[in-house]
């Protein structure tokens, strides 16, 4: 019974994160083809492949929607990277700041796609390792900035801003400052870091330590 019930979690663990992915992947595709109800009726893609194919009825392709919204968003993207565009874009920010409600939601999710999608070089770039919530307990935490303006100056160090994630929901978290000469970066991918963060700790991921060696708590300095 022990064998069966291995190969059972072991199948499981195959079908679940296949099926669950197919099934949110295609429920963002079909999301996505409704957009070209916005395209008139004669220019629709399964009309047209109506015509070209001589079929009695339109002809339906999954995905012509995900190409819909990408030439849109290059396109925005082309548009806001001149000086109308630029113009234009600061104008539509300033309306919403200036809805109740809407602003605060509109504020919120452009923050969050800042940080998300930041070239920034230390913007969520490296994992942590730092004592919190006291000294001698250790938590994951996430970089997210090393310029700190005031508040490196009235620290009067060299801090840093970390994000320390919730499990099993890192959206949520906090945000501390911690001393630069108390934090070690570790190897591990942000990716992995929110795997583990995510599996409440289960999924560890491997140290490849072929080049930094196991190194003591005691010299987080001799990591950096």
């Amino acid at each position: 019974m022990k064998q069966i019930r291995r190969y059972l979690v072991a199948g499981l663990l195959v079908w679940i994160p296949l099926g669950v992915t197919i099934l949110l992947i295609s429920f963002a595709v079909r999301q996505m083809d409704k957009t070209l109800a916005v395209i008139p009726s004669q220019y629709q893609p399964g009309v047209l492949l109506q015509h070209l194919f001589g079929t009695e009825q339109p002809v339906h392709v999954p995905g012509f929607g995900v190409i819909l919204i990408l030439v849109v968003v290059l396109l925005t993207g082309v548009l806001v990277a001149n000086f109308v565009g630029r113009i234009f874009v600061g104008g539509w920010e300033s309306l919403m700041e200036r809805i109740p409600i809407v602003r605060s939601i509109y504020s919120a999710a452009k923050n969050f796609a800042e940080i998300v999608f930041s070239d920034s070089s230390d913007s969520f770039k490296q994992v942590l390792l730092i004592e919190y919530p006291r000294k001698g307990l250790y938590s994951l935490a996430f970089q997210t900035s090393s310029e700190l303006g005031e508040v490196q100056g009235r620290t009067g160090g060299d801090v840093v801003c970390c994000f320390v994630p919730t499990t099993p929901n890192p959206t949520s978290g906090f945000v501390i400052m911690v001393p630069r000469k108390d934090v070690t970066v570790l190897d591990m991918e942000v990716d992995e870091a929110l795997k583990m963060v995510i599996s409440l700790g289960v999924v560890v991921p491997k140290w490849r330590n072929d080049k930094t060696g196991e190194l003591p708590f005691d010299q987080p300095d001799a990591n950096r």
